[in-house]
């Protein structure tokens, strides 16, 4: 294992475990915790229909407006992590067989996702019904 070790410490923890920690997507069920623009947007994609990288990329492009713009380092980062988080999953088929492209990954919200997407919209509501009560408008 790469990392920094006390020698002759076999219970310390490495930079490389520490790495691992941070980055995993454990904040995703954290209640109130807003999702970044990226997760928000590809949760949102993935709520209508099952779709490959690609087309999330094009999806969340289309329905933010052109705000979020995923390149693909982001894009398979954050699928990578929201699997390991239990948001998606990856389909071992493919769940549209008139766009069969065998070098394509298919992925599909799982409940969890759901549940996470619809906390989000919920804060969201929230966070404008507190705005309208300061008569704070979105431009």
């Amino acid at each position: 294992m790469l990392g920094w070790r006390i020698a002759g410490d076999t219970n310390a923890i490495s930079i490389l475990d520490i790495v691992r920690f941070v980055s995993r997507s454990r904040h995703f069920s954290k209640p109130g915790l807003a999702l970044t623009p990226p997760v928000f947007y590809m949760l949102l994609s993935l709520s209508a229909r099952d779709r490959h990288g690609y087309e999330i990329l094009k999806d969340v492009l289309a329905t933010s407006a052109e705000r979020v713009r995923l390149g693909p380092g982001t894009l398979y980062t954050t699928l990578k992590r929201m699997l390991e988080a239990g948001l998606i999953i990856e389909l071992d088929g493919h769940s549209r067989p008139d766009q069969h492209d065998s070098r394509r990954r298919y992925y599909r919200l799982t409940r969890q996702g759901h549940a996470v997407l619809n906390a989000e919209l919920s804060r969201m509501k929230d966070a404008l019904r507190l705005a309208g009560r300061h008569r704070l408008t979105a431009s």
